[in-house]
């Protein structure tokens, strides 16, 4: 073999030569190997201890691998919000001495669910500041500035004036409340998730834009058992309205979200929990933890029937079947207020409770946990 190389040396060295000078002088550039190569292969190969992967149709995610640990919730909140300007939920014709009017805001062209932001060039506070506003106009129009999913739209509405009254024929609405459960704690941050889907107005189907809001303590009296058709609800009151857990500053498809005190967990259990990410899940066993009387948080079985595959947050990311004897027998599976309740499996929180089938009580949809944790900043989205 070593005769053969030395022999043919000269031959093997010239070409070799010769594709150099070609490569220097012709400005040769090589392929652009990251348009090339298979990522999913990569991926494989770097060890799991350093990142969280998946694939989505044909391409890599890649999250920052941490060992987050949560508090898991279950408990019940009550929960206060107020919105940015005011919502539109209505229209309504103008009672004046001569008769009915049409009503103005309709002609004008606002639409139910629109935001109202300013009002001749004013920020609208709330209900209120647009009622004060009104009434010392002496002009025969208004100029509103609204929010209509987003964008930005101007428009002048006519003011009917009658006994020294200014009215346009509408109806707003500035705050909201109402019951839900937590879905995690974390201690780090003092950040907290519940609801798991967003709150919306209860006339306009709508998400609505928050300027703040409250959680304060609550208390389940009863429970409304569900029934094929007819969704149930824990019935529960505020308690000590004054004093509260959490400011809320997020209301988005994922749920509401801020920051928190350790006292949010009151009843809860007192051990984090580590989060299982999407690809970690499996249909089979699992476990809900809700509360639906006095005694508190209470873990419940459940099934997780299937996995929907999800490249962007959604408050259906799995489909869910109520198990448990004793919850079945209490509320008829999954009922409103229940929303928010932390889905666990293997020991890790998984999810959460968002949605009731209303002709099968006993099944309902869940969230994945990330979506949450992305959109309270936990974990770092992409």
């Amino acid at each position: 073999m070593k005769k053969f190389f030395k022999k043919n040396l000269k031959y093997i060295t010239i070409p070799l030569i010769l594709f150099v000078f070609y490569v220097i002088s012709s400005n040769f550039v090589l392929p652009n190997i990251s348009q090339n190569f298979n990522k999913d292969n990569l991926i494989n190969r770097i060890p799991k201890s350093f990142l969280k992967a998946e694939a989505v149709n044909g391409t890599a995610t890649i999250r920052d691998k941490k060992d987050i640990e949560l508090y898991p919730g279950g408990g019940c909140l009550g929960i206060k919000v107020s919105t940015s300007g005011v919502l539109v939920v209505g229209f309504s014709d103008i009672d004046t001495t001569n008769g009915k009017v049409s009503s103005t805001s309709r002609e004008a062209g606002i639409q139910v669910g629109d935001i109202i932001l300013k009002i001749n060039d004013t920020n609208l506070e709330n209900t209120k500041h647009l009622i004060e506003i009104l009434s010392k106009t002496k002009d025969d129009s208004i100029k509103l500035l609204l929010d209509r999913d987003g964008d930005k739209i101007k428009v002048k509405v006519n003011v009917v004036k009658d006994e020294n009254k200014a009215k346009i024929g509408l109806w707003v609405r500035d705050s909201t409340a109402g019951i839900g459960t937590l879905t995690f704690y974390e201690e780090k941050s003092n950040k907290f998730g519940a609801l798991g889907h967003p709150i919306t107005d209860v006339d306009t189907n709508s998400i609505i834009k928050i300027k703040d809001g409250r959680v304060i303590d609550s208390a389940v009296l009863s429970v409304r058992k569900g029934q094929r058709g007819t969704p149930g609800e824990l019935k529960s009151i505020f308690v000590n309205e004054e004093k509260y857990f959490g400011e809320i500053n997020k209301n988005t498809i994922s749920g509401i979200f801020g920051s928190g005190k350790r006292e949010m967990l009151k009843k809860c259990q007192l051990k984090p929990l580590k989060v299982g990410y999407k690809e970690e899940i499996k249909e089979g066993k699992a476990q809900i933890i809700s509360t639906v009387d006095e005694n508190g948080p209470k873990y419940y079985d459940i099934e997780i029937v299937k996995l929907l595959s999800q490249d962007k947050p959604s408050p259906k990311s799995m489909i869910i079947k109520v198990t448990d004897e004793e919850l079945l027998k209490k509320t008829g599976g999954i009922v409103q207020g229940m929303s928010g309740s932390p889905i666990i499996q293997d020991g890790k929180i998984v999810g959460a409770v968002t949605h009731v089938l209303v002709n099968k009580p006993d099944v309902g949809y869940g969230i994945y946990i990330e979506w949450m944790l992305e959109e309270v900043g936990i974990l770092k989205k992409y």
